[in-house]
């Protein structure tokens, strides 16, 4: 025993002389450590940190979690999260179109992704009281195309009629969108509300004929569909029957390289998309969380366009209106903050310039009136960037 203990103190000893030959291997005080997150450190009694955290949250209804509306609300609380002064809580939620009843009557939820034609029906179809008061709007998003896969048999909507189709989990934007859209073609279907990855085994195994999803383009998983599949999008003719709420839209090659034919696109039907808010009264503890949360949005919107944020922020035109909503009055006063130094140099350019005539006179805006002018005006700004980069002749 008294032979290993010797042993090792040997071994110690030799230890510590070969550190000593590298100065650079030793023991990091505690002074150099890695540092615990501030969230993390004890910072008073449980009532301070409970109500410090929950002073600064704004619940944000998302959509369901493969979806591209949960990536816009994950990507505003990875922009916007600002310690105790601001928490952006994503939601995850049945989808955009019961994000519109969540906004109105779940306790936390306080901003929404939903869509134009979700508003148009709760307001004419469920006539909710108010409802123009109550739900406003902050910015408007990229259009949701209506994507219906079915098998290759399936040439038409017409051939859907008296089939078995999936128009998603109940609640999301399909199952509404897509029955309007159905009804307005009047093609009656079976229709199943089946949740996305159990519709498309089903699809596959000839069990239901097509699915139905009203997303922003492209979808992830319809990218990874392999050639020869069977599947193929079937197309949607837009007509006078959606000339309300809804706009053209197409799926394209690019979008999706093995359900396109090479140099084809398919028509469909798209409909706006709206980041919608609780019209909370001033004043009031959620009306001071919400309005930080769309200034901080305006005022770091240049993240949003940037990578690795989805693309479809670069699609966004913050002057964009939406017919029928009411834009949010916090909202309002930041877009004319970013309009001021447009505004003013325009104002600070001689009259004879023509700037900013040249820029509408050029994009067929001679006749727009003070609204669509508001609207031209983010455009503006990037073409007098280009205009005034041009090398002088």
């Amino acid at each position: 025993m008294r032979t290993l203990f010797v042993y090792a103190g040997i071994m110690l000893a030799l230890i510590g002389a070969r550190l000593a030959d590298f100065p650079h291997i030793a023991v990091v005080s505690a002074a150099r450590a890695q540092a615990i997150p501030k969230s993390l450190e004890p910072s008073g009694s449980e009532y301070t940190v409970r109500e410090r955290k929950n002073n600064a949250v704004v619940g944000v209804a998302g959509g369901l979690l493969s979806g591209t509306y949960m990536k816009f609300a994950d990507e505003l609380a990875q922009v916007l999260d600002d310690g105790d002064k601001l928490r952006v809580l994503p939601i995850v939620t049945y989808g955009a179109a019961s994000n519109l009843d969540d906004l109105l009557y779940l306790r936390g939820v306080d901003v929404a992704i939903t869509q134009s034609d979700v508003f148009e029906y709760f307001r004419t179809q469920r006539k909710i009281v108010n409802l123009d008061k109550r739900v406003q709007y902050i910015i408007r998003l990229p259009v949701s195309e209506m994507h219906v896969l079915a098998r290759s048999d399936i040439k038409s909507m017409e051939d859907l009629r008296g089939k078995k189709v999936s128009f998603g989990p109940a609640g999301s934007a399909s199952s509404l969108t897509g029955t309007i859209v159905f009804q307005r073609l009047g093609v009656q279907v079976e229709q199943a509300l089946i949740d996305n990855p159990t519709a498309m085994q089903k699809l596959k195994a000839g069990e239901i004929a097509a699915l139905v999803r009203v997303i922003p383009r492209p979808v992830d998983v319809f990218e990874k569909i392999p050639p020869n599949s069977g599947l193929h999008f079937v197309p949607i003719p837009f007509s006078k029957a959606f000339a309300d709420y809804y706009t053209v839209g197409e799926l394209t090659k690019q979008d999706y390289p093995t359900l396109v034919t090479e140099g084809d696109r398919v028509d469909t039907i798209a409909v706006p998309a709206v980041l919608a808010v609780f019209n909370w009264q001033k004043g009031t503890d959620r009306y001071a969380r919400v309005q930080r949360f769309v200034q901080a949005m305006f005022a770091n919107w240049d993240k949003f366009r940037q990578p690795p944020r989805h693309p479809k922020w670069r699609d966004v035109n913050l002057a964009a209106t939406v017919p029928g909503w009411t834009r949010f009055s916090v909202a309002s006063e930041a877009l004319e903050q970013l309009a001021a130094p447009a505004q003013a140099a325009v104002a600070d350019q001689p009259a004879s310039s023509g700037d900013f005539a040249s820029f509408l006179a050029a994009n067929g805006g001679s006749n727009l009136n003070a609204q669509q002018r508001e609207a031209l005006f983010r455009q503006f700004v990037q073409w007098q960037r280009q205009h005034q980069a041009q090398p002088a002749r």
